[in-house]
């Protein structure tokens, strides 16, 4: 997910030997924890806010509490890509849904390693697989309503999963796992070709009856119940659909409603849900009695209202800005509302493979070894900000190798006479001209360009910084091949976060060739190795997990040596917690804190 989304190592669930993870034993355990932490006293699930401790919502819940009521007071620097849970794929926007948008499968609600588990929401239990795979069976909850009072029925998740992934005017932003694995849908032109039956042809998910989904898909996948996670699946009736347009008025399946429309730029208020059944949904606390949200705000206003008790929670989930960070983690008196968690994020920067003269491997190679891997931590705010990554893969996830470094140098500040040699072999001996593409409205991205600009001029190598706003960056701008094409991006700085915890769900939409989109495109790089596309399309349908996990080795270190991705940090970032925030931890699941339990104790 575009620093975008799931962490943690190891897979969720076991399903007939196919390495999922039992959850029955975590599930008990995080409840009775999530009962303690809201008890009388809080228990053992965490402290109150004014005897926290200094990242301690790392591994425990602060400052537990039932109590109901007040507004919760959300800003972000940008804006949604959208806020249509069909048409996503920023990590916040995945988290903060939720409270419109239920989804067939969602992680645990638990600090920790627990968070990393998978269980029902809309469904009543987890899927069923048939043996090999490729036919999986979900069954929803009796009872679940929209905010109309209207059922909830398969037919509105198949139209859901259907507006968002296929044909001409299929909504960009999102991932495309279900277009790539539904099988019998090839011809299937989406649901706007055809009014009287929107759904005629769209034959990869079977609806027997108004509660059943059967899921048919090309190829063995046993990873699929983490694509049942994703926002897509969150059920939309088909006679309120307005395609991109939808997005100023979502039709509500949670605890909460839109309050009027939603305001691209300014604002989007929520409100109670009366349709909304607690008793289908235990993953869901809704404490508040009101949720506001101010776009573009600037980041360091953002960081000062948040200090001073003006705001509870910075929607982005990244953390404070470069100003605030040294602050915050030096002021002893400010220490203890503070989290300085290590995430599963990568921020890196890509290399694209087609624009000249970076379609030469050793031009993409030269900006590897020019590259000044200290200043790149310095403008993530050195230690705090993340750990130097020399691989693609975080550390966590199964296959990752640490001790990976192809393009090794003295004290992480370059090696600029491997960089002149690989020049030299590419045919650009004095260097060549590229541009730099960032989110503007993200301080440290910009950093992040300037900190790459200034080591790559060592070799001769002039990069113009471009900068443009978040909201439309991963689709309109470095999401497009087109527009990276007319403007010369040969590179862009970048997050990635795993869409769910393995090698698959962290590096398939940025390294297969078979991602790349025209529109949202996250494979930006546009790698398109025919062996490393093989591995994606072979690891899926392998058993073991230790298998599995040698084949992400191979597939991170293929990619490191065709030079696609300039690895910065995998990010720890700094989060400030108010003291009137309740239910405060970090989610490994959304490498942010979980925004569904939070609760305040301003009136």
């Amino acid at each position: 997910m575009s620093t975008h989304h799931f962490t943690h190592a190891g897979p969720s669930r076991r399903h007939r030997g196919r390495g999922w993870a039992t959850a029955p034993a975590a599930a008990a355990a995080v409840t009775a924890l999530l009962l303690s932490a809201c008890g009388d006293g809080g228990g053992g699930g965490g402290g109150g806010a004014a005897d926290a401790e200094f990242n301690e919502a790392e591994t425990q819940i602060v400052n537990p509490s039932e109590q109901t009521g007040g507004t919760l007071r959300y800003a972000i620097s940008s804006d949604f890509d959208s806020p249509d849970p069909g048409n996503t794929y920023y990590a916040f926007s995945w988290n903060f849904t939720r409270y419109y948008a239920r989804t067939l499968l969602t992680y645990t609600e638990a600090p920790g390693e627990a968070g990393s588990q998978l269980q029902p929401d809309l469904a009543e239990a987890m899927p069923e697989a048939n043996e090999d795979s490729t036919e999986w069976t979900v069954t929803l909850k009796p009872g679940l309503k929209f905010e109309d009072g209207s059922e909830i029925t398969a037919e509105d998740v198949k139209y859901a999963i259907a507006r968002s992934n296929f044909g001409d005017q299929a909504l960009p932003n999102g991932p495309k796992y279900f277009q790539e694995l539904l099988a019998d849908s090839e011809d299937y032109e989406g649901p706007y070709t055809d009014d009287a039956d929107p759904l005629a042809g769209f034959d990869g998910i079977e609806t027997p009856d108004d509660h059943t989904l059967v899921f048919h898909l090309n190829t063995s996948f046993s990873e699929f119940p983490y694509v049942l996670v994703q926002p897509q699946t969150a059920p939309v009736p088909a006679d309120a659909d307005r395609g991109e347009q939808y997005q100023s008025n979502v039709v509500s399946s949670g605890p909460y409603k839109f309050a009027g429309e939603y305001r691209p730029g300014v604002s989007l208020d929520l409100e109670r849900n009366d349709q909304w059944d607690p008793a289908t949904d235990p993953t869901r606390k809704a404490l508040p009695d009101r949720i506001q949200v101010q776009l573009g705000v600037d980041q360091n206003e953002i960081d000062q209202r948040l200090v001073n008790g003006e705001l509870d929670v910075d929607l982005g989930g990244t953390g404070v800005g470069p100003a605030m960070k040294g602050t915050l983690i030096t002021d002893e008196n400010q220490r203890h509302s503070v989290d300085n968690p290590q995430t599963n994020t990568l921020r890196y920067v890509n290399v694209n493979t087609v624009l000249e003269p970076l379609d030469d491997p050793a031009c993409r190679e030269a900006v590897m070894f020019a590259a000044d891997h200290d200043a790149l931590q310095r403008a993530w705010g050195g230690d705090t900000g993340g750990d130097i990554a020399t691989q693609i893969m975080p550390a966590a996830l199964p296959g990752s190798d640490p001790s990976m470094n192809l393009y090794p140098s003295e004290e992480n500040k370059g090696d600029l006479d491997k960089a002149r040699e690989k020049l030299e072999e590419c045919g650009e001996p004095d260097g060549f001209s590229t541009a730099i593409g960032a989110r503007a409205d993200r301080p440290a991205d910009v950093s992040t360009a300037e900190a790459l600009q200034q080591a790559l001029a060592r070799v001769g190598i002039e990069a113009e910084i471009k900068q443009y706003p978040s909201d439309s960056y991963t689709n309109t701008q470095a999401g497009s091949p087109d527009f990276v094409q007319e403007n010369d991006l040969g590179l862009t700085v970048y997050g990635w976060a795993p869409d769910w915890p393995s090698g698959y769900g962290f590096m398939s939409k940025i390294l297969d060739g078979n991602a790349i989109q025209q529109a949202g495109n996250s494979n930006i790089s546009e790698l398109d190795d025919k062996q490393i596309n093989d591995w994606f399309d072979e690891v899926v349908t392998i058993d073991d997990p230790e298998e599995r996990a040698s084949i992400y080795t191979q597939i991170d270190e293929r990619a490191m040596q065709q030079a696609v991705i300039v690895p910065g940090v995998f990010e720890r970032t700094v989060l400030y917690r108010p003291p009137n925030l309740t239910n405060v931890y970090y989610h490994v699941g959304y490498s942010m804190y979980d925004y569904m339990p939070l609760g305040t104790t301003r009136e």
